[in-house]
C-alpha cells in the first residue's frame, strides 16, 4: 500500500458523460487512489433516473485537508465523455484547470485559452488495443498524467483493490488501459 505523499496536488474534478460510460467507476477509482495516499478523499455521485444511457457525473475531491463540501461546481479538473456533458461542465473549469475531452465521442474543441485541454481518442484507442470498454480507464490514465493526483504504482494498487474479484482477470486490461492514457 501507497504512504501520504504531501507533494501531490489537491484535485477537485467533475467527470461527466451518459450512464454505462464508467463515469461513477473513474470517480470511485480516483478517490480510492487517493485513499491509498492517506489523503482526505471525496467522491459525490450524480445521474439521471434513466441510468445507463441517461447522464451521468461525479464530483472528486482529494486533498490534504479537511474537505468541507463534496460537491465540485468549480473544478480544476473535467473529463468529459460526451457532448451533453461537454456543453454543461467545460465553462465551469477554473481558469489553469485540465479539461480532457474524449475526442472519438465529442468533434466540438474548447475555445478557451486559459485551461490546458487533452483531445484522447479513447474509445477508437480502446478498440485498436483489445480493451473495449475501458474508454474511462483510458481517459483517467491521461488525467493523472496531466494532474498528478497519485503515482502510477498507486494507481496500478487501486485497480487490483476495486476490481471486483469475480472480474480479477481484467486487472492487467485496466492497468494497461490507465498506461495508454498516461502516455498518450
Amino acid at each position: 500500500m501507497s504512504t501520504q505523499n504531501t507533494t501531490r496536488p489537491d484535485l477537485n474534478a467533475v467527470l461527466a458523460g451518459f450512464g454505462g460510460q464508467g463515469i461513477l467507476f473513474m470517480g470511485k477509482a480516483i478517490a480510492y487512489a487517493g485513499l491509498l495516499d492517506g489523503r482526505e478523499v471525496s467522491w459525490l455521485p450524480s445521474y439521471g433516473p434513466e441510468m445507463r444511457g441517461g447522464t451521468a457525473n461525479c464530483s472528486v475531491c482529494i486533498s490534504d485537508e479537511q474537505i468541507c463540501s463534496p460537491l465540485v461546481t468549480a473544478p480544476d479538473a473535467l473529463v468529459v465523455m460526451n457532448q451533453p456533458s461537454f456543453e454543461k461542465f467545460v465553462d465551469t473549469v477554473k481558469p489553469g484547470g485540465v479539461v480532457v475531452v474524449e475526442s472519438s465521442i465529442i468533434s466540438a474543441k474548447v475555445t478557451r485559452d486559459d485551461v490546458t485541454v487533452h483531445y484522447v481518442p479513447a474509445t477508437t484507442l480502446a478498440e485498436e488495443h483489445g480493451l473495449k470498454g475501458l474508454a474511462n480507464i483510458i481517459l483517467m490514465g491521461k488525467l493523472l498524467a496531466a494532474t498528478g493526483f497519485a503515482t502510477r504504482e498507486t494507481m496500478a494498487d487501486t485497480i487490483a483493490k476495486i476490481v471486483p474479484a469475480k472480474k480479477a482477470h481484467l486487472i492487467p486490461r485496466n492497468i494497461e488501459a490507465v498506461e495508454l492514457g498516461f502516455k498518450y
